[in-house]
Formats: structure tokens, sequence, C-alpha cells
């Protein structure tokens, strides 16, 4: 019987959580049918079937935390479903979700029918006693484990009223309102504003999504390389004249050319004529790439994603506008395909947009650079003995120290100082 494990869907994932299965047991499918969502440290993508078959068995709860290679559902001839015998998820009998519920948390108002003790059924995990009274294992969905230790409250003492005694969100809710009622009463004394000023020094637990979870790592990864940073200011008035003109002019293409744009093209050409820089750590060895695969930071609600724009160095201004855009909008979705957000050769991030000035960036292992873009600001100076002013943008370039020296990365960032400040060459 063909096992389906959770596979890697990105190359930074280590674990996954099966947010929701689409197929229930005793469904057929065919090779490349969706079995499942996957909730990884990127996006939310899909489990694909690679056997035709019946799946006969759901090994893992929706909302689970699987490992990468572990089994989670049995493919087979359909000899080993019974009609009628469900995932552990409870899909046979669903129930709706209260609306505050999220969908991986959705199969909680609705689990499996439990079977008559000392029995199993083909296509279900082995039952489980109800919690407290018979010392087995606790029978509550993630949601309701997770709310009840928010609050303090030991899941084993509440009374499940979820099918076979399961806890579910309701109970734990029910729980912490009594748990308020029989609280001691705040004594006279105690004021409304002091009541106030003590639930403000109270800590709030954040649980560590994927995404957040997997950063941590991979910052504290690149922590371990040895960084260092030059900054350079950048003269930018005719590179906005220049955005400004191919704006109005292509206007009626719906053609739009951001600053970002322009940067990530800028790059990609200067990449070009310094292929040391467009490298990456390996190890034992550096891999210098012949492409330029530029990476672009963007900041999501649960933490940060950089989606590639391949080959930059070839592709025009209007392909380059169109790819961020849609890569931005799929980042935020959560719909990027690993490739789309893998790969990369050397990242920007701009954070012009928030009104910083100058900033460093950590790298993205394991890329040997990452260009920070501070705010446009304007700044009196001095040509041919008279006072003016300017725009500029201070840009700064950490490096990795294990394959740039100082005088590579100079070189590299005197260069892009240059393209930028005679946009023409942009373009030509």
């Amino acid at each position: 019987m063909p096992e389906v494990n959770m596979p890697r869907l990105s190359d930074t994932m280590q674990e996954g959580v099966l947010s929701r299965w689409v197929k229930k047991v005793g469904d057929a499918v065919s090779e490349g049918d969706v079995l499942a969502e996957i909730d990884t440290d990127k996006a939310t993508m899909d489990l694909e079937a690679f056997d035709d078959g019946v799946l006969e068995k759901i090994l893992v709860e929706e909302g689970t935390m699987v490992a990468i290679g572990e089994p989670v559902a049995f493919i087979g001839s359909g000899s080993g479903t019974e009609p009628g015998a469900d995932a552990p998820t409870g899909q046979d009998a669903p129930s709706p979700a209260a609306p505050e519920d999220s969908p991986a948390q959705a199969s909680e108002s609705a689990p499996a029918p439990r079977p008559a003790e000392g029995t199993s059924t083909p296509g279900t995990m082995e039952p489980r006693p109800p919690t407290g009274a018979t010392g087995g294992r606790l029978l509550a969905s993630p949601l309701a484990r997770r709310i009840a230790e928010q609050h303090g409250i030991d899941p084993a003492s509440i009374t499940g009223t979820g099918p076979g005694g399961r806890i579910v969100r309701a109970d734990v809710e029910a729980a912490v309102a009594a748990q308020a009622d029989t609280a001691p009463q705040q004594p006279a004394g105690k004021t409304a504003a002091s009541n106030t000023s003590t639930d403000e020094t109270e800590s709030v637990e954040v649980p560590l999504t994927m995404m957040r979870k997997v950063m941590a790592e991979r910052l504290t990864e690149s922590a371990g390389a040895p960084h260092f940073y030059l900054t350079n200011v950048v003269a930018v008035d005719r590179l906005f004249a220049l955005r400004a003109e191919i704006n109005e002019r292509f206007a009626d293409t719906g053609t739009r050319i951001s600053v970002t744009d322009l940067l990530v093209k800028a790059c990609a050409l200067t990449l070009e004529d310094h292929p040391q820089v467009n490298a990456s750590w390996a190890g034992d060895k550096i891999l210098q790439h012949p492409r330029a695969h530029i990476g672009v930071a963007v900041a999501l609600d649960d933490g940060l994603i950089v989606p590639v724009v391949r080959n930059a160095a070839t592709k025009g201004l209007d392909v380059i506008s169109t790819e961020t855009r849609a890569l931005a909008t799929k980042a935020r979705d959560g719909k990027l395909a690993p490739a789309e957000f893998s790969g990369g050769t050397f990242s920007i991030s701009n954070l012009g947009m928030f009104g910083i000035d100058n900033f460093t960036a950590v790298i993205n292992p394991p890329e040997a650079a990452i260009l920070a873009v501070g705010a446009t600001t304007e700044e009196p100076y001095v040509q041919d003995g008279k006072l003016s002013s300017r725009r500029i943008m201070k840009i700064t370039l950490t490096s990795d120290h294990r394959v740039l020296d100082g005088a590579v990365s100079a070189a590299f960032l005197r260069d892009l100082k240059r393209t930028l400040e005679e946009p023409l060459r942009i373009i030509i």
C-alpha cells in the first residue's frame, strides 16, 4: 500500500502543518489529485497524489505539524476501506466551524465517530479514551489546547462535549468564563484605573507561525556569517525623471515602473560586470552564478518572504514591473510556488516607503550580499560654486566576508551608483 509522505515544498522547509484534508477516506484518487493543503514556512501549498487508487487511511489530523518524509496517509486498491470509514478529522459528518475559527481548526467541531471500545475501523486511527478519568491520552483539538494554555487552564480538568468526549473550543471558553466568575473579587479600595494598569503589565504569549520559526532559524544561520557594510549616497533626480517619463508615455499600456523595478534591473546589470558578487557560500566552496536572479523582500503580517525575479538582466522594465507586482500579490496571498521564492543570487530590501533614511539588511543565505535601500530625501549641495539642492537615496551593501572582500564589494557599489545616477544605462 503506497505511503503518502510529507514532501519538501521549499528549500528551507523541515516540517509543515497539514491544515486541511481535501479528500476523505474512501475517495478514489488519481495521480496529481490534491489530497490536502499544507502550510509551510513560505505559503499554503497542495499535497498531491503520486499514485492512482483509493485513499484508504489518513494518519494525521488537520492542524498537525509533520516532519518531512513522515507518512500522512495511505493509498491502496480500496480493499482495506469500509464504506463510511473516515479520517480522525471527522470529514464524514462535517459541521460548520465557528466564524472565528481558521480553516485549519474547522475539524474540531466535527471529529470522527468513535468505534466501540476494543474495536478499530479500517481507515481510522485507534480510538483514544476520553480525557481524565481513564488516564488515557488527552482528546482535545490543537486550538482548544492552545487557548487553555494561554489562560493557565489544565485541559485535563475540562469536560469535553464533542463526540467521544473530545474537548473543543467552546468547552475551553466556557472554562475560561467559569474561572473568571470564581476569581477573587476586587477589594473595595481598588480603582478601575489600577485594575487597567495591572492588565497592561501582563505579557501576551504569541505562538510562532511556521514562517516566523523558519525565519528565526535562517537569520540565526545568517548571523554566523561575517558581515560587513558599505554605504553610498546616490543622486536620484535623473532616475526619478526617467521613471516619470516612462510612466507618462506608456500610461495607456498600464505600465507603472517603481523605484524597486529600476533597482532590480540596475543591480542585475551591475552584477553581470561583477560576477564575484553574484555568488553564494557553499560550505567548502564558493558558487559564482552565470545569471542574476534578484530577490525582492516582501513584508507580510507574520514574517518576511523574498520572491525572485529570474534572469532580471535580460528582461525589460515593463516585464520586471509586471513580475514584481504579481509576485508580491501572490506572496501576500500565500500562493507562491517554490520556484518563485528559491534560487535567488542577490537580494534587495527597500524600506524607503517607511521613511527610513538608512539601514543595514541581513544577508539571505546562502547569497553573498544584499542591498538595503533607504528613503529619498532632499539635501543642499554646492556645484560649480553655486548652492543648489538635489534628491538623494542612501544604499547600503551587506556582504559576506567569506565570499567577498572590501574592495570587490566597493567596486560593485561604485558601479551601481553610477548606473543609478546615469539611468540611461538601465535601458540601453
